[in-house]
């Protein structure tokens, strides 16, 4: 099912008790690929603070080599989802992803903070791991370059061992990644949180990480060479027997509010408050006591060539459409460049449909494209997205602005010269792109005066733990 191949020599691999950096290609990254490692990420002394300058890393509406991401948000005021693409994530073969979707009065800072700090950690782990287990993968650092596919049967122990070091590498990222949080000094996470879905894709190799109510999907062609839509995770909603059980042995409360009774919630033993619509996240400090949790799920997965294709995405497209609506509309875009804002602008009128009475809310996507490719057109595509308007640096990447968000949506118009087709197409496009902002700013008294129905992830209310002062 995999091979154990490495480029290194025993010496790289005996140096880490020496207190030597260890090179990623001991700690599984390298068990199914002889890519060479790039040196971007190697250096341990990497910091939230040199993030904007790593190539190969967008958190921006945009494209990279093999993805597009886009976010917009929603009528619940700031944009509290979050999206990461991390391509040469470690070694060349690797890439990293993730979408986080905030709530509560700080959900924004949260998932953003998680973003940044949660592969960092990763990576810190899995390198922790291999020198704290001295010798336990041994056998792909001996540089035996003939061991190109590993026998399931005579060795299927190996891959035994890279599912557990990544399985432990995400458990007590996540961890780490809570209880920074707890601590933080300037971050109040007591009634504020995220939700995360994370995969690292190395090669055929698929690992994934999640908590919250964020799903991935992937699009893969069955026998009869249809396109079908296969769910990687799972909702982890408070309406799951499991953790709707682990909640109540630990004295918190589980019931849906009468306007929403398809929506269950998770309740103070003591206080109608605060009615997270979630079983696990970052955060929420208020109820980790009473059974939300930061424990993520953690799936191996083995791709093949059907594989065409995985969306992340946040809970407000997952309210609208279904994983067959999602993969249809990621398939038939007309560039694969456009793929994410198109499926946005897809839930935006669903949205609108099916709640017109509802705050939308926020939707952040990302499609990574498992062919590793991007359609050719696509460098002349930037117009397609109706992102928000960014800087970039030296890099490519986008650079936030000071409150961290992004500047009112405009279009951004690229005269290229295109086919009649392509130019119908286009226009087609930017049509749809400016009637949705058209109505958008056209309906924002009609929102501020109707104030709509707060729905699914959101905190229905702060939880109260102190009597208010009595008015003179």
């Amino acid at each position: 099912m995999g091979g154990c191949v490495s480029t290194s020599n025993h010496s790289t691999c005996s140096s880490r008790s020496n207190g030597e950096r260890v090179s990623p290609e001991c700690l599984g990254i390298s068990m199914f690929s002889r890519k060479r490692i790039r040196k971007t990420f190697s250096d341990p002394v990497t910091t939230l603070q040199h993030l904007t300058s790593i190539p190969n890393r967008i958190f921006k509406n945009g494209k990279s080599r093999t993805s597009c991401i886009f976010t917009q948000q929603g009528r619940k005021g700031i944009n509290q989802d979050a999206m990461v693409v991390w391509e040469d994530f470690m070694a060349e073969d690797v890439t990293f992803c993730g979408v986080f979707d905030g709530h509560g009065p700080h959900g924004h800072l949260v998932a953003r903070k998680v973003r940044d700090a949660l592969p960092l950690k990763l990576v810190s782990f899995l390198q922790s791991f291999d020198s704290k287990h001295n010798g336990s993968t041994a056998n792909c650092c001996s540089g035996n370059q003939k061991l190109d596919v590993v026998d399931p049967d005579k060795d299927g122990g190996m891959e035994d061992k890279v599912d557990y070091l990544w399985r432990e590498a995400f458990l007590k990222s996540y961890k780490a990644m809570d209880k920074e949080l707890r601590s933080h000094p300037n971050l109040d996470c007591f009634c504020s949180g995220s939700t995360a879905i994370t995969l690292v894709k190395q090669g055929s190799n698929l690992f994934m990480g999640y908590i919250g109510d964020s799903r991935a999907i992937m699009a893969s062609k069955d026998s009869n060479d249809s396109m079908v839509a296969v769910q990687l995770t799972v909702d982890l909603k408070p309406d799951l027997p499991k953790e709707a059980e682990r909640i109540k042995r630990c004295k918190g409360r589980v019931f849906a509010l009468q306007d929403e009774p398809e929506v269950q919630r998770v309740w103070l033993p003591f206080d109608d408050a605060p009615g997270l619509a979630m079983a696990r996240a970052f955060g929420d400090f208020c109820l980790k006591e009473y059974g939300v949790i930061s424990v993520p799920e953690f799936s191996h997965r083995i791709l093949t060539d059907r594989d065409k294709f995985i969306v992340l995405a946040s809970d407000g497209v997952w309210d609208v459409l279904s994983n067959e609506e999602v993969v249809e509309i990621v398939s038939s875009a007309p560039t694969r460049a456009s793929a994410a804002r198109i499926l946005v602008d897809s839930a935006a009128r669903e949205w609108k449909t099916k709640y017109p009475t509802s705050k939308m809310d926020d939707c952040a996507v990302v499609c990574l494209f498992l062919d590793g490719k991007m359609d050719s057109e696509s460098d002349n595509e930037d117009q397609c997205f109706s992102s928000a308007t960014l800087q970039s640096n030296h890099s490519g990447n986008a650079v936030e602005s000071d409150d961290g968000q992004n500047s009112e949506p405009s279009l951004q118009r690229n005269f290229t010269v295109r086919s009649a087709e392509e130019n119908d197409t286009y226009k087609r496009i930017v049509a749809e792109v400016e009637a949705n902002q058209e109505a958008m700013s056209t309906e924002e008294q009609n929102w501020l005066g109707l104030e709509g129905v707060t729905r699914v992830n959101s905190l229905v209310q702060l939880p109260r733990f102190s009597e208010e002062r009595p008015r003179p």
